[in-house]
């Protein structure tokens, strides 16, 4: 199995993509509440998360890294921490992320 593979069967199950055409097709871009469900899912899976993109209104808005708060990617504190900040920053954004599904995953 391919990582979007996973992606789309276990992680964004039943989650609406709102990427409209605002970034490439591939891109999944999702809101706070379903966001904060892919980040549950994350940590359950042991899933990577190297960075968190937001938009607002079809246009980029902030970007944040693991390197930024100096965690493994894995490390759920520190997604949950950029969740956080960008929620209490700016309402009615959306999200995205850059993923790594172990091989010992896509191998299940």
């Amino acid at each position: 199995m391919e990582q979007a593979e996973f992606l789309e069967k276990h992680v964004f199950t039943d989650l609406k993509n709102l990427n409209d055409g605002f970034d490439p097709e591939s891109t999944h871009y999702f809101s706070e509440a379903d966001f904060a469900i892919i980040l549950q899912k994350a940590e359950h899976y042991g899933i990577g998360i190297y960075e968190i993109k937001t938009v607002l209104n079809g246009k980029p808005y902030d970007v944040s890294a693991h390197t930024d708060h100096n965690k493994k990617a894995t490390d759920a504190r520190w997604y949950k921490k950029a969740l956080q900040t960008f929620k209490h920053r700016e309402d009615n954004l959306l999200y995205s992320a850059s993923y790594k599904v172990s091989s010992k995953l896509l191998a299940r």
